[in-house]
């Protein structure tokens, strides 16, 4: 097909063709980089904390009182809750999954090294935190009596704090660390430059927080520290959740009137409310999407109206010189091809650009190329869909009336 026409057309309407390109183009870049977001926060929608969620309550509390030997009180607290009927394990945390706490640390394989391999968030076990959670222990073994540490060791002062002997890492983190030999039984360097040994290896578990504040979500570290901050994860059945939240509000009250429940529910809500800005975000971008789409949709619609409109008497003299219906769709369908084509090739470089801009200032992941020929599909098929109406009402002007306009 000779193009020569099409374009010396499109030369004489060079503000309206413009203004479709530009439109193509914010389109395309701006789609590009929404639908990635959304691949992305629909990806993190979908990850499993490696925790028992349907089976899990958690309680933070703080007592009123001064001086307060907080071993002991962990101690008094988790004997109450253990108590609470229906209750199958009781743990107290430092952190949950999807809570607010964010506890983490830097991984260094040799003492001397000044800058860590990766940083991975840290839980505290005190003895009953996999059967709490749920996790299941891969390789190697768990903590022995004898490994454990208590609060009190290191808010006692002094210069240095003691060395933890041992550590679990999650299933991922291992991976990364040791991807070519056995994790258990390997030194990493945490805290100072005293070794803490890997002993043994549980499923992933995911880090609290936001994607960006470790080098993985699934990056994690299980210490054998009791913690004393008054925080409590418990297990029962699905079923019995609130009611033991409620039983167990009341064992603590109960084991000392001077305390306030800083923070409770079930590890399904705290989920809930924890991805609530993610879906928000889904929801956001999928109108922005379709609003662009349907913008976009509509001006080709309108600016190919205009055309038909003005050159009704070009159309009809073509006409009257033998030219088909399918030669004149053929033909608005050929300058809208053309106009989408420059549209998306300079989209596509501002879809680049923005992602780079996105990368450094949101910590975003660079845009995988494989968005690019798809967008351009779709903007493509888009403008056909688009410019078929306007083009076949063109089409179907009778050589006579058209003739007679001007």
């Amino acid at each position: 097909m000779d193009i020569r026409p099409t374009l010396s057309m499109l030369s004489r309407q060079k503000i309206a063709a413009l203004l479709v390109v530009f439109e193509i183009a914010i389109s395309c870049a701006i789609i590009c980089n929404a639908v990635f977001i959304i691949s992305n926060r629909v990806a993190q929608l979908q990850l499993k904390s490696g925790v028992a969620e349907d089976e899990l309550v958690y309680l933070a509390t703080s007592s009123l009182l001064p001086d307060v030997n907080y071993d002991a009180l962990r101690k008094q607290d988790l004997a109450a809750l253990a108590a609470v009927p229906g209750v199958k394990a009781a743990s107290s945390i430092n952190q949950i999954p999807y809570g607010s706490n964010v506890w983490g640390s830097g991984i260094r394989l040799q003492p001397n090294q000044t800058r860590p391999t990766v940083h991975a968030t840290n839980y505290m076990d005190d003895g009953q935190l996999l059967p709490t959670f749920g996790l299941q222990l891969r390789e190697g073994r768990s903590f022995t009596p004898d490994e454990y540490l208590e609060n009190s060791a290191f808010t006692a002062g002094g210069s240095t704090s003691p060395a933890v002997p041992s550590v679990l890492l999650s299933h991922s983190l291992a991976k990364s660390l040791f991807p070519f030999g056995n994790a258990v039984g390997s030194n990493i360097y945490v805290w100072g430059s005293k070794p803490t040994q890997v002993v043994g290896i549980v499923d992933d578990l995911l880090a609290p927080g936001e994607a960006g504040e470790f080098s993985s979500r699934f990056d994690s570290m299980v210490f054998p520290v009791r913690v004393s901050n008054g925080a409590y994860a418990l297990r029962t059945r699905p079923e019995q959740r609130e009611a033991v939240l409620k039983a167990a509000i009341a064992a603590l009250n109960k084991a000392d009137p001077n305390r306030i429940i800083e923070e409770q529910g079930t590890v399904s809500h705290m989920r809930d409310a924890f991805q609530h800005r993610d879906r928000s975000v889904i929801w956001l971008l999928l109108a922005v999407c379709i609003a662009l789409l349907a913008v976009t949709a509509f001006g080709i619609v309108g600016l190919a109206s205009f055309w038909v409109q003005q050159r009704t008497r070009q159309i009809g003299i073509r006409r009257a010189l033998g030219a088909t219906r399918k030669h004149i769709l053929r033909n608005f369908q050929l300058e809208n091809l053309l106009l989408s084509s420059a549209g998306i090739f300079v989209g596509l470089i501002l879809a680049y650009a923005l992602n780079m801009f996105l990368m450094s200032r949101y910590e975003l992941p660079r845009l995988p190329l494989v968005y690019l020929p798809v967008a351009a599909v779709l903007l493509l098929l888009l403008g056909q869909i688009a410019v078929l109406g306007p083009a076949r009402r063109a089409a179907a002007v009778p050589p006579a009336v058209a003739t007679r306009a001007a």
